[in-house]
This record gives structure tokens, C-alpha cells and sequence, in this order.
């Protein structure tokens, strides 16, 4: 069997075994309008799983309503599970799974002050919160003992309603700058006690979320995490931290670390391998595009874009650990499947490209196209907070803004 052709084999990962190796990565759709599950983000999946994705993971699941970074973003609650259920019942019938990436956003968030039920923003540690200072919230709060037991109970909550609502796998969410990522970095955690100080101490925290949500669903549902290997440039977690984070993560149990980078105020480019293109593209959001001139100005020289941008690092990760690992990083072609299989990880994920042409991972099987069309100018990126949501600007089949103010199971 060529590496290329392995791509298509099945794989195991825990409980669930997926028809090939490719999934869809997590990548905010902006499809749940005023919180709700709409139809658009249901066919959005669906389209993902007709065009040959193995599993299709649902971006920003949050735990609660506090823990969302905006309101156009959705809850795991009681109030979502048949819109839910609908989504994942549309990624089955293409014989595709469901994976419901189970975030909070801890103190970035967006929130205003009378949707946000708590004063300060929750974070690893407290004091200045620099993200709040777009959204009037300039301080957060370190998190004490019986709210980390709170937010543990979140996470694991959240993990059963995923399941109540047919999914096939849940993808914790470790990196980027959201609550669980704001222990693991030290650009964030100021701890001094069992949960800061080095990487084994940030870990503790993220880790008891992690094996509390194994034992609740790890029968049941592939339990996947999603983290950054670097905080990119800077005095954030270098490649170092990002292996001792996957021995972690191996010993606790999961079923798949997914290997991304970065985060979202401070590193953008080590996230994405290239710049978010410049304000001339505004969002409709002003606050994103607030922050997006706040990163123009403070970002570093714009990188160029290539194809696996992140082999290097994932390389590292892949020599240290056993546990199964999903390789995130700018694939778009026959020769970068062939890589990636090659490197020995067991899926590859992929955002962009799957954005460009949902089609993406059958015809390159079919030999129909050698490289994908997307060019990675990351303009889907501010099309997320657009009425039809996250869509491709080269793409002639754009999504229906109708159909994502309309309920899914309606």
C-alpha cells in the first residue's frame, strides 16, 4: 500500500473507527447566528462528509453561554440537542462522524456586560485582561478551586450532551488562547501554585478536564484534543513544552492529539503559516475588525505560505510519542498527503482547503485534480462573521445567510 493510498484506509481512534484518514478541522463557521444550531452549519458538515472528510468536526462547542467568545456561537446544552441531532444525522447519512470541539473561552471572549453572567472574564490567572480592553472587560479572574471543579463538571457535561446529540467524537480545545490553553501558556498562566509554574504544573489543570471527560464518554466517543505545539514567537511555549504537552496527553489517556499552533492575539501567523489579509477587508464585526488593526500593527514581518508549514514542528511531537496524532498544517495536495502518511502521523486535518472545495478529499482519490485550488489568502477568515458565514471568496458556491437563521431541525 503506496502512503498516499493509506490515506484511505480506515483508522481506529478509540471506540470509533473512521472510513479513511482525513478530517475536517475545527474552524469557526459562523453559521450559529444568536447562538443557534442552523441549517446552514448542518449542511455546511454535511457537504464535508459528501465530499469524502471521514469525520467533520463542529468548531467552537461551548461549554456554557459564558463560555462563548461571541454570541453567534453555540452551546452544548439541553436547549441545542435536536439541531444538533440533525447536524450529526445529516454527516451520518454520507457515512461520515461528528465531533464536537468542546471549548470556553475563558477570558477571550467578546462578550458584552449583560450577556456575560459573570463579572470578570474566568482565566488561569487574573489581573489585566489586554483582550478585554476591545470589549470594556480590562480585568479577568483567577480561577479558584471550586470553579475549576465548575468548569471540569462544564466539560464533561458538555461531553454527554455531545453524545445525547449523535456525535462520534468530541475535540477538547487546548490551544489558540482559550481557558484551557490560558493554563497551558505561560504567556497567560502567572500561577505559583500546583497548577503554574513549569509546563508539568500548567498541564494539571487541562489534564483533569481531560481524564474527567475520558471516563464520562471515552467508551463511546473518540476523545481527540486540540493544541498548540508553539505559542509562536516570543516567550510563550516553544517545541519543548508542545512535547512534554503530547507525553502528557498520551499518559492521560487520549485518543488523538490534533497538532496545531499559535494563538489567536499574539501569534496569528504561526497559526495560520501566513498574515490574516489587512483591514482593508473589514469584517462586519468591529470589534474583529479592531483587533485585526491591532494585529496589523503590532504583528511581525508577514510570512510567505507553504504547503505543511508546520512538518517540523509536528515532526518533533511524532518522535517523542505513540498516541495516535492528526497532522493540521496547510496540506493541499497529493504530494503533501504522501508527506504527511509518510511521516508517520495517522490522519491529516485539514480547514482551508476543505473550505475552498468541500469535494476536496474524493477528487484527489478519483486523480480528478493534484493540488488544491485554495491559495491560502485566509480572506475565509473574516467571511466567518458575515451573514452567510465562513466561505471561500474564489469559490462560486457561496452559503445561503438565509438558511443560518433558521433552526436545523426545523
Amino acid at each position: 500500500m503506496s502512503q498516499f493510498e493509506k490515506a484511505y484506509s480506515s483508522l481506529t481512534i478509540g471506540p470509533l473507527t473512521l472510513r479513511n484518514r482525513f478530517i475536517k478541522a475545527a474552524t469557526n463557521e459562523g453559521m450559529a447566528k444568536g447562538g443557534i444550531v442552523s441549517k446552514g452549519l448542518a449542511r455546511f458538515h454535511e457537504r464535508m462528509a459528501e465530499g469524502g472528510a471521514a469525520l467533520s468536526t463542529v468548531a467552537y462547542c461551548a461549554t456554557s453561554r459564558d463560555g462563548r467568545t461571541f454570541i453567534d456561537q453555540a452551546v452544548l446544552d439541553d436547549d441545542a440537542l435536536a439541531d444538533f441531532r440533525a447536524l450529526t444525522d445529516a454527516v451520518h447519512r454520507h457515512g461520515g462522524a461528528a465531533s464536537a470541539q468542546i471549548t470556553h473561552a475563558g477570558s477571550f471572549t467578546f462578550l458584552d456586560k449583560d450577556t456575560l453572567q459573570t463579572s470578570k472574564p474566568l482565566s488561569s490567572s487574573g489581573g489585566f485582561n489586554k483582550v478585554g480592553v476591545m470589549s470594556g472587560r480590562f480585568f479577568k479572574k483567577a480561577m479558584n478551586r471550586d470553579e475549576m471543579d465548575a468548569m471540569a463538571a462544564e466539560f464533561v457535561t458538555a461531553a454527554i450532551k455531545a453524545r445525547e446529540a449523535g456525535f462520534d467524537a468530541v475535540e477538547l480545545h487546548m490551544g489558540h488562547g482559550y481557558l484551557l490553553s490560558q493554563f497551558v501558556s505561560p504567556i497567560y498562566n502567572k500561577r505559583r501554585d500546583a497548577y503554574g509554574g513549569t509546563i508539568e504544573k500548567r498541564m494539571n489543570f487541562p489534564s483533569e478536564v481531560l481524564r474527567k471527560v475520558l471516563d464520562a464518554v471515552g467508551k463511546d466517543l473518540a476523545v481527540l484534543v486540540k493544541y498548540s505545539m508553539t505559542d509562536g514567537p516570543g516567550k510563550g511555549n516553544t517545541i519543548s513544552e508542545g512535547v512534554e504537552v503530547a507525553k502528557r496527553l498520551q499518559a492521560d489517556g487520549a485518543h488523538m492529539a490534533v497538532l496545531s499552533n499559535g494563538l489567536n492575539v499574539e501569534s496569528i501567523q504561526a497559526m495560520f503559516g501566513c498574515p490574516l489579509p489587512s483591514s482593508g477587508s473589514k469584517p462586519a464585526n468591529p470589534i474583529i475588525g479592531l483587533g485585526m488593526k491591532i494585529q496589523e500593527m503590532t504583528a511581525p514581518p508577514p510570512i510567505e505560505f507553504r504547503e505543511n508549514y508546520l512538518r517540523e514542528l509536528a515532526q518533533q511531537v511524532r518522535a517523542a510519542v505513540d498516541m495516535p496524532l492528526a497532522y493540521l498544517g496547510g496540506i493541499q495536495s497529493h504530494e503533501g498527503v504522501e508527506q504527511a502518511m509518510g511521516d508517520g502521523f495517522e490522519a491529516i486535518a485539514m480547514g482551508r482547503a476543505l473550505v475552498h472545495d468541500p469535494h476536496f478529499v474524493n477528487r484527489l482519490r478519483e486523480g480528478s485534480i493534484q493540488t488544491s485550488g485554495c491559495t491560502a489568502c485566509n480572506r475565509c477568515v473574516t467571511m466567518m462573521y458575515s451573514p452567510g458565514g465562513t466561505s471561500c471568496i474564489e469559490s462560486p458556491d457561496k452559503p445561503d445567510p438565509k438558511l443560518n437563521t433558521e433552526r436545523a431541525a426545523a
